[in-house]
């Protein structure tokens, strides 16, 4: 019987190290392979968290007191352009409470089936940044096709480390993936095989006081350990901008079956144009109809239809709270007969009557940038994402030191008739025996 049990014994060890093996040399290579892409799509992340509060604090004059009096509408600020800047028309506005109207605009197009050039984020186009009250334009950015501000520039690193959209993209977002394995890896090596005193020390805790050497390698992990949680939150919704199969999977589990809808761009009928309203008659009637359903929300996305294409819709979308998006509500519109236009897919569902399957995909972003918790879940998302991208450069710094000291330990290593020689040349000599002699 004691036989057999050491045999179980021995053969469940044998396993347990194969495991072990394999976890290691897992998290090993993936982190070597994937370290670069990490490193920057988590620096470029913990910048992009506080980009609209750095923003609000470089641009001080957008800064506007909020008033007793309406704002100016879809309409008002259409004729604004037109005054002004008549060789463009809005693109899109974005109202905030408390800040200026953000007024993205776009190249006019008088011949009609043509699309106006400008007015998207990497088209370049105007911006105004207009008082919502009085009509005046308190700033003005003019950028060029390819140009990208500050965080624009952070934000392409982050999707696409700066390359081609179409290799960098899918290089962030299975490097995204292995990110997770890693993290996975990294608990399970982390996790002591005892649990006393010394193992909850070193587990938990960093020992300043030491050599370079145990303070890199308890940053490596205690700080990975505390910030694991945080990081698999962030990495597992980043995933869902990226990879399909995942996004659809995700929500294929977490409904219990159904399927992701997917995006369909909705179309004015085209045959009812001129025949029920002025292209500034509908902005304003499309925009009365959602301000009355939501008198209190801080902050709307208008898209302004583009005048040259029959077919395009008014889109407007609410923000019940700054700095978050989860409970945003969508609507279209037709933009020549005013009917509302249904989307099917689970961004325009009315958060306060979806399924959990649908809230969650809602909140996918917050939870991403942690506005989910407010300004302190922002500051969680950042430290996490900061020592997220601390973990390759540790890990390296771990490998490396253990691979060379090997290697250094070997070549210092001296060979067998050298060790025999010095071995030699510190015996002690034997010393002749010496007779006493009585002398009389």
């Amino acid at each position: 019987m004691m036989t057999g049990n050491n045999n179980t014994n021995q053969k469940k060890k044998s396993k347990d190290s194969l495991f072990t093996r394999i976890n290691k040399w897992l998290h090993l290579w993936l982190g070597l392979i994937s370290g670069v892409i990490v490193l920057i799509v988590c620096l470029t992340g913990c910048i992009w968290v506080f980009n609209e509060e750095i923003n609000g604090l470089l641009e001080p004059e957008t800064k506007v007191e909020r008033q007793d009096k309406p704002v100016l509408t879809p309409a008002q600020l259409y004729a604004i352009v037109a005054r002004d800047y008549p060789k463009q028309q809005p693109a899109y506005a974005t109202y905030q409470q408390g800040r200026a109207i953000n007024l993205n605009l776009k190249d006019k197009v008088e011949e009609k089936g043509k699309k106006a050039r400008g007015g998207g984020r990497r088209g370049g186009g105007t911006t105004l940044k207009i008082n919502p009250y009085t009509g005046d334009v308190i700033a003005k950015e003019v950028r060029k096709k390819g140009e990208t501000d500050f965080f624009r520039f952070i934000l392409n690193g982050h999707r696409f480390l700066w390359m081609p959209y179409e290799i960098g993209r899918p290089i962030v977002n299975y490097g995204t993936l292995i990110f997770v394995v890693l993290l996975i890896t990294g608990l399970i090596w982390w996790y002591p095989k005892k649990w006393n005193k010394s193992t909850r020390d070193k587990s938990f805790k960093i020992k300043w006081g030491a050599s370079f050497k145990r303070v890199n390698l308890d940053l490596h992990n205690v700080l990975g350990f505390y910030s694991l949680l945080f990081l698999l939150a962030i990495a597992l919704t980043g995933m869902v901008y990226g990879i399909k199969w995942y996004s659809e999977g995700l929500y294929w589990v977490t409904s219990g079956g159904d399927q992701l809808a997917e995006f369909k761009r909705l179309e004015s009928d085209s045959l009812q144009a001129n025949k029920h309203y002025t292209a500034e008659q509908a902005m304003d009637l499309a925009w009365n109809k959602v301000i009355i359903k939501h008198p209190k929300s801080q902050g709307f996305y208008y898209n302004f239809p583009d005048t040259s294409q029959p077919k395009a819709t008014i889109g407007i979308t609410v923000y019940p709270n700054t700095g978050q998006f989860y409970n945003s509500q969508g609507y279209t519109f037709d933009q020549h007969t005013l009917a509302e236009l249904k989307r099917a897919d689970v961004y325009s569902a009315d958060y306060q009557t979806a399924n959990f399957s649908t809230k969650l995909r809602k909140m996918n972003y917050d939870i991403h940038v942690g506005s989910i918790l407010g300004f302190p879940g922002k500051v969680m998302a950042f430290l996490a994402s900061l020592i997220g991208a601390s973990l390759p450069i540790t890990g390296f710094l771990v490998w490396y030191g253990r691979k060379f000291k090997k290697k250094k330990s070997k070549t210092d290593k001296p060979d067998s008739t050298q060790t025999e020689n010095n071995d030699r040349l510190r015996k002690p000599v034997a010393k002749p025996a010496v007779k006493a002699v009585m002398v009389d």
